[in-house]
């Protein structure tokens, strides 16, 4: 059996109450570590408050709903990605998933045309990403669907898109930039607070098909998104540690925030993800306080819990308002 980071007790005080806002689990097309109403059961224990389901072929709307009733003591939330396989910049998915309680939509991710173009190459040695295979799959059947365009050539957003974040605002959903380029992520960023958007989070800008510069994270930060950290990033070898932790420090913790991405057979089990992350945060010197704001207290705010006690004054302030 594969051998796996153990979190300190510190560590798993630390990120208690947290969201982890990206994981894969199953049931999914592809295989998965664990199923999401046994996760539920795992989060509540350890003291975490609830997780995002996502997949990048189907809505999870309904899914969570299921696993609150069974699970109640964490609360799981749904979310839709715009790729091929829920017909791209849908607005009738989006209002759908709107309309179903999702809290999360995330801008195409497998199916951009950043994503589709990407001629980086992974670092050696990195884990490829599960869903290579399956696209790899669906091309040999010849079902590759056509990039879905999010940014014209020219810079401008498809009305499509602005169409979907107006719904986004609607229901007051958390909008996620995906695999995009860092150039369509900034028009994306711009529009989508021009259409009303709150909430708006940057997908693991060190990704290798994304490697955001520093000085667009900041520049984005600006503007209002919350930059992802993802812990399977650096993890995976996908990026070194030292370039996310660099990251992490001079874009602004206050600024981040932590999820795992976890729920890959060969990774550690899902609900360990945000507290060995706060270890290794812990290690590299950055403050609790710190730690607390990217894996707590900024995804409560994403995802629209209550602050909790200890939160950043600003969180307060804006749940009042």
């Amino acid at each position: 059996m594969t051998e796996h980071p153990q979190p300190s007790e510190r560590a798993r005080e630390l990120v208690r109450g947290a969201y982890d806002v990206h994981i894969h689990v199953a049931p999914d097309v592809m295989s998965r570590r664990i199923d999401d109403v046994t996760l539920a059961g795992r989060f509540a224990d350890v003291g975490l408050a609830g997780f995002v389901l996502k997949s990048h072929y189907a809505p999870t709307a309904e899914r969570a709903a299921v696993v609150r009733r069974a699970e109640p003591r964490a609360t799981a939330l749904g979310a839709i990605t715009l790729n091929a396989s829920v017909g791209g910049l849908n607005p009738v998915a989006v209002e759908i998933a709107g309309r179903g309680g999702a809290k999360f939509v995330w801008l195409p991710t497998v199916d951009s045309a950043n994503q589709r173009q990407c001629q980086a190459r992974e670092p050696e040695g990195a884990t490829p990403p599960m869903w290579a295979r399956l696209q790899d799959d669906l091309r040999a059947d010849g079902m590759a669907a056509d990039p879905v365009e999010v940014v014209t050539p020219g810079g401008d957003v498809v009305p499509a898109a602005r169409q979907v974040f107006r719904l986004i605002a609607r229901h007051d959903m958390v909008l996620a930039t995906g695999h995009l380029h860092a150039d369509e992520i900034a028009a994306v960023v711009e529009a989508a607070a021009e259409e009303g958007v709150r909430r708006m989070v940057v997908t693991h800008p060190e990704f290798t098909s994304q490697r955001v510069a520093l000085d667009r994270q900041r520049e984005l930060a600006a503007r209002g998104a919350l930059l992802e950290r993802c812990f399977t990033t650096p993890y995976t070898g996908k990026v070194a540690w030292e370039t996310w932790f660099r990251a992490v420090r001079e874009a602004g913790p206050e600024n981040s925030v932590i999820s795992s991405d976890l729920g890959q057979p060969f990774n550690p089990p899902v609900e360990d993800g945000l507290a060995v992350c706060a270890d290794l945060l812990l290690e590299e010197g950055i403050s609790e306080a710190d730690v607390r704001t990217m894996t707590v207290h900024n995804s409560r705010w994403l995802v629209g819990a209550d602050p909790l006690e200890d939160a950043p004054s600003r969180h307060r302030k804006e749940n009042l308002a």
